[in-house]
């Protein structure tokens, strides 16, 4: 194996670790959500992480994060809670980057 191969093999490895990292780091960042939008929706307790898993499992759905926003939106909405797609999507940010903080402390 030549230094090139070890390079290239070094680089794939690392491309690899941050897709992971990043992948953690969406589907907390979903849970986290969830959570907050349940406090919203009035839910609590079991109700609450399960509600979580419905909008992680939401982020599957398609590419993008364009499934949760509507997810979330329509649930706000369906309970008269006004919420514009800005206002969900930079709340989305707050919750990535601690995701990104968590994900990396290995929490």
């Amino acid at each position: 194996m030549t230094t090139f191969d070890k390079r290239e093999e070094g680089f794939e490895r690392k491309f690899a670790l941050d897709e992971e990292q990043k992948f953690k780091a969406e589907a907390r960042r979903d849970k986290l959500l969830g959570l907050w939008v349940a406090e919203k929706l009035g839910i609590s307790g079991d109700a609450a992480a399960a509600y979580s898993k419905e909008v992680v499992i939401a982020d599957l759905e398609e590419a993008g994060d364009a499934d949760v926003v509507r997810k979330v939106s329509k649930d706000l909405a369906d309970k008269g809670i006004a919420m514009t797609e800005a206002e969900i999507r930079a709340k989305m940010g707050e919750f990535f980057a601690q995701a990104v903080i968590e994900v990396k402390a290995g929490k």
